[in-house]
């Protein structure tokens, strides 16, 4: 059994997440991750499907999705983690940002994050007329000092001219 990595993007329409994992499960696929969103207008979804079929029977499953035109797919296969490989447990936090839309607004702020060894998990950012909105789940390490990336994260903000939460991802939030 594989893992392979499947995207799916393009314009939206109604039926997209149900032919494609009607697809897959025809061929004895298991979801066992996936993320959707529309962006704008625009449909992504990256699923990590375990299956027996091969990437070009996958990608041959998928070609009625791309006959339009207006969806692309791509199926790759991806390595599984070894036991025991799975990346350091951190402490969770969630990161929120609001304020005037402007360049360089997430690369800074998650560029701080990643500054304290820090992992961005899950990111979310809308437009909304002027006002951008950024949402992320962050990783941060055990023995990470919180009290100065707390500080490095809200004078980013700061210089950006964003307000910024910065609170602890409590487990029952999951």
């Amino acid at each position: 059994m594989s893992l392979l990595a499947v995207t799916v993007l393009g314009h939206d329409r109604p039926g997209i997440v149900a032919d494609t994992t009607a697809a897959l499960a025809q061929l004895g696929g298991n979801l066992e991750d996936s993320t959707m969103t529309l962006l704008r207008g625009h449909f992504a979804m990256l699923l990590l499907v375990r299956t027996s079929a091969g990437t070009e029977d996958v990608e041959q499953a998928l070609s009625g999705l791309t006959a339009d035109g207006r969806l692309t797919v791509d199926v790759r296969e991806v390595p599984d983690l070894e036991v025991g490989a799975a990346p350091p447990s951190g402490r969770p936090f969630v990161l929120s940002v609001h304020g005037a839309d402007r360049p360089g607004i997430v690369s800074a702020l998650t560029g701080v994050v990643a500054g304290a060894r820090g992992n961005v998990t899950d990111l979310t950012t809308r437009l909304s007329g002027e006002l951008y909105v950024l949402v992320a789940e962050v990783s941060v390490p055990v023995d990470a000092d919180l009290e100065p990336l707390e500080r490095a994260v809200r004078a980013a903000a700061d210089e950006l001219g964003v307000d910024v939460s910065w609170r602890p991802l409590e487990t029952d939030d999951l």
